[in-house]
């Protein structure tokens, strides 16, 4: 809990793209200690860390990703980081916000490039899964083939305010004192499990940390940013990232993926059933047990929320980044196949679950330019573009990256606890055992 005679101590954490965001009291910081020389995979950590951060933080540093214990999923290559910043010019930066015992929250940005994306957007598209969300903007980005801003994922609650923050960070931008529409692209899914949801945490300065520390290289994952305190398949869930590289004759064009996973279902890796064996899938009370079923809370309105650990409703966001000269139709294409690598997962597309695709193309062909006024407006954009008949590949790569990113949501997110709630981490372990049992390793 906070200490009432000293007020919290805000610290910005940056490293790899990642912004902590902790409490600093009197309660949770012995006085004159210090935790330092932590390293990650790609840079070191400042000191003073809370002790709740440090865990967070060693935690994660020391869990695999999926490929690491084995995990080989489909078979086209991985880029370098294997992230969706393999995806030239793309950059990911997170805002974790952990306090007291409740508050388990974030936002995580993805920039498609470094420059000023009002005025230099690129093609987008938005798949509705199912539409149990409230991803905001999403409208005039099918209506117009456009995503003019950062693409933001945060908690339910707190996507107005992130909205509004974006805005803030758009019109400050130099080149657009004039503008006078934007369209945020917001997403999100429902972390209230274990956050105070209703608290609505994330602010202003958090999001402008999350964009300004978005960096390329490799990408933090598990209980970061927007994945504090979501839950998958029964178990913690978080931020996860794959990418593809398709080979010359194909084009070597990069496919690259980031999840929000925050749903549940029947958990499957590569095939293996894995939730099964552990014991923790959805309807399991209902189909497993001989006693009765445990009661749960009904309500004439859940808002998908979650009742328990193993309530499949949650929502998944799903961001789909290539640098192939894509246009928006097929970028939809490309964003409805992550579907696919969802259900390769055991996902079950519950009715509370928003589950969504987004997806668009940096390649600087394809890029509208908005320069200021009305010069050019009415000129013909000519453009050169992948025909139909290319997108096979790209298709499936898509389906491989998001399959192996939600995979690395999982290994990578560590046990939290929040709201009197413990969520446990997918146990590395036993998962390794049920899937050398079943062949699934090394494919």
């Amino acid at each position: 809990m906070e200490s009432r005679r000293s007020g919290p101590k805000r610290q910005l954490l940056i490293t790899a793209g990642v912004v902590l965001i902790s409490i600093l009291t009197t309660s949770s910081l012995n006085p004159g200690s210090q935790i330092s020389d932590l390293r990650s995979r790609n840079s070191g950590f400042a000191s003073d860390i809370p002790t709740s951060a440090n865990s967070l933080v060693s935690q994660n540093m020391q869990r695999p990703r999926a490929r690491e214990v084995g995990v080989k999923v489909g078979i086209l290559p991985v880029g370098p980081h294997n992230a969706i910043t393999d995806v030239a010019g793309v950059t990911v930066g997170h805002a974790t916000i952990m306090r007291g015992e409740n508050i388990r929250t974030g936002v995580t940005a993805i920039l498609p490039h470094a420059g000023n994306l009002f005025r230099e957007k690129v093609p987008g598209a938005v798949f509705v899964g199912n539409g149990f969300g409230k991803l905001m903007g999403s409208t005039q980005v099918n209506e117009l083939g456009e995503i003019e801003t950062p693409i933001l994922l945060t908690s339910t609650l707190s996507v107005p305010r992130v909205g509004d923050a974006l805005l803030d960070y758009m019109l400050t931008l130099p080149g657009n004192e004039d503008v006078q529409s934007v369209n945020p692209l917001v997403a999100e899914t429902n972390d209230g499990y274990l956050n105070d949801i209703r608290g609505r945490h994330v602010s202003r300065e958090d999001v402008f940390a999350a964009i300004k520390g978005a960096k390329g290289g490799a990408v933090e994952e598990g209980s970061v940013g927007a994945g504090t305190g979501t839950v998958a398949f029964g178990f913690k869930g978080g931020i996860g990232t794959s990418s593809r590289k398709l080979p010359p004759r194909l084009g070597g064009f990069t496919v690259g993926v980031l999840v929000q996973t925050n749903f549940g279902g029947i958990l499957t890796i590569n095939g293996a059933p894995v939730g099964r064996e552990l014991d923790q899938y959805f309807l399991r009370d209902e189909l497993g047990s001989t006693s009765e079923p445990k009661k749960r809370r009904v309500s004439s309105s859940t808002e998908g929320r979650r009742l328990h650990a193993n309530d499949a409703d949650g929502s998944i966001i799903m961001i789909v980044a290539t640098d192939a000269p894509v246009d928006a139709r097929n970028l939809r294409r490309m964003a409805a196949r992550a579907m696919m690598g969802l259900a390769r997962t055991g996902g079950a597309a519950t009715n509370g679950s928003g589950d969504y695709g987004v997806a668009f193309s940096t390649a600087t062909e394809v890029r509208i330019h908005m320069p200021a006024g009305t010069a050019g407006r009415n000129t013909p954009r000519p453009q050169l573009l992948l025909a139909n008949d290319a997108m096979s590949p790209l298709f499936l790569a898509v389906i491989e990256a998001t399959e192996e990113a939600i995979y690395n949501s999982l290994f990578r997110a560590t046990t939290a606890t929040g709201r009197g709630h413990t969520v446990a981490a997918l146990p590395i372990e036993r998962t390794v055992e049920i899937l050398r049992k079943h062949g699934a390793l090394g494919k």
